[in-house]
């Protein structure tokens, strides 16, 4: 028997009962208008938990959740963690060979399954050797598959079963920014890390606090800051299921008046794009937070502009559940992704593993409670980024004199010209820059002799792309950050690969360079 029960479930779902929370809003859906208190979530969880144990599902087995941001799905997470299933939520934009890899990779023995993502998960279901039952959540049951409200009709109460802290609880796949996505699993007790220090000592989460977050929960951002945080708490959260473009985000804003804004870099600028013609949301906005990528800090300083809040730019990942370098309030440096978060403890290192100086570039590594315990079913590759207690993050990092960090770029999109390191970041950033430009990528080219040099693809703001354009460009770099920096090539594009959490790809441009 265990001495304490550490499953999370009693830290952020069943407390709210006991101490008085059970008729506040947890969630609310911005679209239709539908909510979730505390005590029906709870309610909610343990029936899902109930129902997984009737239909045969078993501790530690896996449950995919191919599910939009709705009220279902903090009853779906919460409810396995409550029976010990792992939950696997997944990402709800990928192809249906993805998906069916995944669902081949996890062994998932149950998939629930919002009713708008049937069409492009089902062909992959065909010969799948795991999958028993298929839950689908709002419409019409589709063939084979069960409604979500029949599968938790009647279901006993499930009780929160006995954990360890250090048990697995759920996994993520990765993002995929440099290839396929690989399986995170995340124990018990880092949920409840993640709230203690960046929830707790950077966002400064208060009970009324209202919180909108663009990063969906299948992403461990948006995971922290739609569930973890909120919950840790009695909070309550606006949840925006469709694709959050910037008339509806701010629409959004203007209408539920969120104080805490969770967004990713390119949303920020095509939204600071969209107010500089339509106008600023009328909203009680005390923080706004950022991830994903690196902010570029023109983005940020007219957002502040508009909005009267600065952005806190910070770094997470899914190998760590969320942010752990970021700035702070009342402390926030553009263009540098601040120190340390409270409670982790990080390393800049050259390929030797020595330790950089300050100027020096090196790959940024992490010590926290929140990191993941591997990759599933990927043994090299949890050999290489799990060292002891650092995990190598593959991002490139400069030390600054003030002790800020200033990103470089991910470890494979570093490159020399003339024989100098170049952060492909630093001269994006000085492309946004230019009123013409929405967003950028540079990536190395080889030029006729084979050396490698700087080539942009830039997404235009305003204005048609011509030579002039062009060459305005490589002189607004050279003015901004040095005449040896500019890029050689300019390509004017529609828009740029990402991933669905917003990470340019750029392995995908590099094959196009």
């Amino acid at each position: 028997m265990l001495s304490t029960n550490a499953n999370a479930a009693r830290y952020f779902v069943d407390r709210h009962l006991s101490e008085g929370r059970g008729d506040k809003v947890a969630y609310l859906e911005a679209e239709t208008g539908r909510t979730l208190t505390y005590s029906q979530m709870a309610e909610g969880a343990s029936r899902v938990a109930g129902a997984l144990a009737r239909a045969g599902v078993r501790p530690e087995e896996r449950a995919a959740m191919l599910v939009l941001d709705q009220i279902e799905f903090p009853q779906v997470f919460w409810g396995a963690l409550k029976c010990g299933v792992v939950p696997v939520p997944l990402n709800t934009l990928l192809a249906t060979s993805v998906y069916d890899a995944i669902l081949r990779d996890s062994r998932a023995s149950i998939l629930f399954v919002s009713a708008p993502l049937w069409d492009v998960v089902s062909p992959a279901l065909a010969d799948n050797p795991y999958i028993k039952t298929v839950v689908m959540i709002g419409g019409e049951a589709a063939q084979g598959t069960i409604s979500f409200d029949a599968f938790t009709a009647g279901a006993p109460a499930g009780e929160t079963a006995a954990v360890n802290a250090d048990e697995v609880a759920f996994w993520l796949y990765s993002s995929g920014s440099t290839g396929q996505p690989k399986g995170v699993a995340h124990i018990h007790s880092a949920l409840q890390a993640t709230a203690d220090t960046y929830g707790a000592q950077v966002l400064g989460i208060a009970e009324d606090d209202v919180v909108l977050s663009a990063a969906k929960f299948f992403f461990a951002y948006g995971l922290g800051n739609a569930m973890t945080f909120p919950l840790s708490v009695g909070a309550t959260t606006v949840l925006f299921t469709g694709r959050p473009t910037p008339p509806g985000m701010i629409d959004t804003i203007a209408a539920h008046r969120p104080t805490i804004f969770c967004g990713v870099p390119t949303l920020y600028a095509a939204m600071v794009a969209h107010m500089d013609q339509n106008g600023v949301p009328d909203a009680p906005l005390r923080v706004c937070i950022s991830a994903g990528e690196a902010l570029p800090e023109d983005v940020g300083l007219r957002w502040e502009k508009h909005v009267g809040v600065g952005i806190l730019d910070g770094v997470g990942s899914t190998e760590m559940l969320h942010i752990f370098l970021s700035n702070r309030a009342g402390d926030v440096v553009y263009g540098t992704s601040g120190k340390a978060v409270p409670g982790y403890e990080l390393r800049l290192v050259d390929e030797t593993g020595r330790e950089v100086d300050e100027g020096e570039v090196g790959e940024l590594l992490v010590n926290g409670a929140s990191a993941a315990n591997c990759y599933w079913n990927q043994r090299q590759k949890s050999r290489e980024t799990f060292e002891g207690v650092w995990t190598r993050t593959g991002d490139k990092y400069e030390r600054r004199a003030d002790g800020r960090l200033v990103y470089c770029g991910r470890t494979d999109d570093m490159f020399k010209v003339s024989g100098i390191w170049l952060s492909p970041f630093e001269v994006e950033g000085a492309l946004v820059s230019h009123p013409q430009v929405l967003e950028a990528a540079v990536v190395a080219h080889r030029d006729e002799d084979g050396l490698e040099k700087p080539k942009a693809f830039v997404v235009l703001q305003s204005g048609e792309d011509n030579q002039a354009l062009r060459d305005a460009l490589k002189d607004h770099v050279k003015a901004k950050i040095g005449l040896w920096k500019y890029p050689r090539w300019i390509e004017v594009v529609e828009e740029l690969p990402k991933t669905a959490t917003g990470k340019i790809q750029r392995f995908k441009l590099r094959e196009d360079a």
